[in-house]
């Protein structure tokens, strides 16, 4: 899978996953339009990924599949709304990313409590480190 290709699915999986409660809400938009930009995705490239499904594809690395995770979780809260499918629905990603359930509860649990729902790169990688040993 080529570069472009990876940045288009990981946008389609987001835009999956902020529709999941059966809305998009505009904060969730602008995030995800934020994340496009980010990735010199242009405008009308990025809306037109409304109408398209999401392919299955696997991360190879832990670190990628962390990163992603958070990028979903910051997805989930930037409406400020926590519908019970998105929490839900995280939980599996995560669990079919390989991703320690006890490490996703306790990322969940402290961005719940994290002043604008954000944690420290570091201690997010920590949390998952902790649950090796």
């Amino acid at each position: 899978m080529d570069i472009e290709e990876e940045k288009k699915s990981l946008l389609l999986e987001m835009i999956a996953f902020a529709t999941v409660d059966g809305q998009l809400h505009k904060k969730e938009y602008d995030f995800l339009f934020l994340i496009a930009n980010t990735l010199a995705i242009k405008k009308e490239e990025f809306n037109d990924l409304f109408h398209q499904e999401a392919p299955q594809k696997v991360l190879q690395s832990e670190f990628k599949r962390i990163q992603h995770f958070y990028r979903l979780a910051l997805l989930m809260h930037c409406d400020g709304v926590l519908h019970e499918k998105e929490v839900t629905t995280i939980y599996q990603i995560a669990l079919a990313m390989g991703l320690n359930p006890a490490a996703t509860k306790r990322v969940l649990e402290k961005m719940k409590r994290a002043p604008y729902t954000t944690i420290e790169a570091g201690e997010l990688l920590q949390i998952f480190k902790e649950q090796h040993n």
